[in-house]
């Protein structure tokens, strides 16, 4: 494991810690009902988000599951595009297969190779990064981020940031995917109210990577979730959870009906076993 300097360590510590008292009237009031804030950005040829959030689980249990590479394949598997994960045997590297949102023969997916690393991992401060070099439909430039420090109150304050990169070629694939089969998606920021007092939440690129985010966000709370059953039981919790956690957000993230995901994501587990 590798940690980072003791000073540097402790300023992003700091500075997390500064961000949760910075968005506390955010996290006590938002249309999620949680404490949770999602925003997004698109600078040139790229996207990002970041969520931040209070998990109510105490920061050590956040710290030994989370630095684990094999966790963070029970975590993305959650997601309904994640078809494959496993860690090499160094832990060293994420092996994740992407595609659609429905039963897929694996060479039919992408392989998405991640670089783990786990930054820091100390009493007060836990850093995850990573990162991959290109993905599906031409993007590049992956990077995931999870931070997290403790709160006086025993609960634990997390940032997720998810970013990655286009060309022209991407976006071209990115465009018409969302006016196809995405042409009905929404993210969450809101752009304003209809004249019925509904509000319009932002669309296109955006948007996609806003939902993304808040699943991935969702597959981390359902896994820590999931540690209050026992071995044998906790998939079961953790995809049933994730389901139900998805389906509050039914305009952003309803994809499947819930038979379906469940007996996708136990065969998806099952294959996520062997070292393919």
């Amino acid at each position: 494991m590798v940690h980072a300097d003791d000073a540097a360590a402790k300023a992003a510590a700091a500075a997390l810690q500064a961000k949760y008292v910075e968005l506390g009237r955010q996290l006590e009031n938002n249309p999620f009902q949680k404490p949770l804030y999602l925003e997004s950005s698109q600078p040139s040829g790229e996207l990002k988000a970041n969520v931040y959030a209070v998990l109510g689980h105490p920061f050590a249990v956040v710290r030994a599951e989370l630095k684990q590479p094999a966790r963070w394949c029970d975590i993305l598997i959650l997601h309904p595009n994640t078809k494959y994960c496993r860690p090499s045997a160094a832990g060293t590297m994420l092996k994740v297969n992407i595609g659609r949102k429905s039963d897929q023969p694996i060479e039919k997916s992408y392989r998405v190779d991640f670089a783990y690393r786990v930054k820091e991992a100390g009493a007060d401060y836990l850093a995850v990064v990573l990162n991959a070099d290109k993905g599906p439909m031409g993007t590049r430039d992956y990077r995931l981020l999870l931070e997290a420090v403790p709160l006086k109150d025993g609960r634990t304050f997390m940032h997720l940031a998810y970013s990655y990169g286009y060309g022209a070629t991407a976006k071209l694939a990115l465009l018409a995917y969302l006016n196809t089969t995405g042409s009905n998606k929404v993210g969450f920021t809101e752009t304003g109210r209809r004249k019925d007092g509904q509000p319009v939440y932002i669309d296109g690129l955006r948007g996609l990577i806003e939902r993304n985010t808040m699943r991935y966000y969702l597959a981390i709370e359902a896994h820590l979730g999931s540690l209050s059953a026992p071995p044998l039981a906790q998939l079961e919790k953790r995809i049933w959870d994730w389901y139900n956690a998805s389906e509050r957000y039914p305009l952003q993230l309803h994809d499947i009906p819930q038979g379906e995901y469940l007996a996708l994501k136990r065969k998806e587990h099952q294959r996520q076993q062997s070292d393919l």
